[in-house]
């Protein structure tokens, strides 16, 4: 079993990024996660993480409060997940900041 491991950085000022690992054996995937991380006032906060844990393919939207809203991901394979995952991570990472620091000034 292969272990493939990396940090990504999505923004000029490294506040932004991508935390991403994945197992595999031959070439499919096992297991993985993939998860967006912000630099919110001084702290490092998990926004959204794709993985499989509980045994399948899933999107954790995470909230300054603690809570968390899990989403199936529907593909045949991990492998597609885990390319859709970083994908759509790559794409959507500011939305979901801005979600995330609104939320954050809400809650104060």
């Amino acid at each position: 079993m292969k272990t493939i491991e990396y940090l990504f950085y999505l923004s000029a000022l490294q506040k932004d990024r991508l935390r991403v690992w994945a197992s595999r054996e031959k070439n499919e995937i096992v297991e993985f996660v993939v998860q967006y991380e912000a630099e919110i006032h001084g702290s490092w906060h998990p926004v959204v993480r794709y993985d499989t844990s509980h045994g399948f393919a899933h999107r954790d939207l995470m909230y300054p409060d603690g809570s968390v809203d899990k989403q199936p991901l529907l593909f045949e394979s991990y492998n597609l997940a885990l390319t859709f995952a970083t994908q759509e991570l790559k794409q959507n990472w500011q939305r979901y900041r801005h979600n995330f620091e609104e939320e954050t000034n809400d809650s104060k």
